[in-house]
């Protein structure tokens, strides 16, 4: 009695040091305001850990605590199927378990498209030269999304440039990620596979097939594409495995660096659910391929 006792206080300890200990700094993406507008108008809310009507940008930056520290940062974008984002379970307590780890987190609200696909693109992208430009977290520059959230971090992935030539010191900047950490992630607009609610909240409901294409990451992928790790769930029935599979095998077409993992099960939407059965086992095979990452 007395060893179980000793061992639910240290779980405890444990528990509270992740969950309460980390206060991330706040910034505000666009300093003198984001260059579109969605047209949202309704107050942005938060409900049972979801946030909608979102319309400013911002970063949260989770750093790493204790003795552990590594070369890499990671901006995350939550799921939501761009019409709201799971700001905790795909969001800050990725970031906050990153930071135990050694890994700058840093998770990006980015603004709701509203039909508007320009939008969170633009967002991404200013976050990335934003943490170069100031010297946030350490080394290379990882992006990570979930559901909806993984299309705009693989949209990042494959649609870069390196920095104008003329404008501000963070608009030199690149905006190419340095990798990409993909779960169970919207990669397609094309009508067979992709996520319907994601494809009508950012194209809107008629899209032309032009922008279908633009959008559909399997397509736009390059010999420029940064490396890749992908998990998913074999019965997830939102985001069907062929969007992952697609993406995979784009990626290896252009000899690009890519594992992926298909758990048997789980479904849809897992994060950081400590329900997930392979929970313990995605975090391992995330760091030991982090770890090894040639960059």
């Amino acid at each position: 009695m007395k060893t179980l006792k000793i061992n639910l206080i240290l779980f405890m300890l444990t528990y509270s040091a992740y969950h309460f200990s980390q206060v991330p700094i706040e910034i505000d993406l666009w300093e003198n305001g984001a260059p579109q507008n969605s047209g949202i108008t309704e107050k942005s809310e938060t409900t049972d850990h979801i946030k909608t009507n979102i319309t400013e940008a911002k970063l949260f930056v989770y750093s790493p605590t204790g003795n552990k520290k590594t070369d890499k940062t990671i901006i995350i974008c939550p799921g939501g199927g761009y019409g709201m984002e799971a700001i905790f379970h795909e969001g800050r307590d990725f970031a906050a378990w990153l930071a135990s780890e050694g890994i700058t987190g840093i998770v990006l609200e980015y603004r709701l498209p509203n039909q508007h696909p320009e939008i969170p693109i633009s967002d991404l992208q200013q976050a990335i030269r934003l943490v170069r430009q100031k010297g946030i977290g350490t080394g290379k520059t990882g992006v990570a999304g979930f559901s909806a959230g993984g299309h705009l971090a693989a949209t990042a992935g494959t649609h870069f440039d390196s920095g104008k030539k003329e404008g501000n010191e963070i608009e030199r900047q690149s905006c190419r990620p340095d990798f990409m950490v993909l779960f169970y992630p919207v990669i397609t607009m094309e009508d067979q596979f992709t996520h319907k609610g994601s494809q009508e909240n950012l194209l809107g409901k008629n899209p032309s097939q032009e922008l279908i294409h633009f959008y559909s990451n399997e397509k736009q992928v390059t010999s420029q594409t940064p490396p890749a790790i992908l998990f998913l769930s074999d019965d997830d029935k939102a985001v069907v495995p062929e969007n992952s599979v697609s993406f995979y095998r784009a990626l290896k077409e252009n000899n690009i660096p890519a594992s992926m993992y298909i758990f048997p099960t789980g479904g849809h939407g897992w994060g950081m659910n400590d329900s997930f059965s392979y929970k313990r086992m995605w975090q391992e095979l995330l760091l030991d391929w982090l770890n090894n990452l040639n960059l």
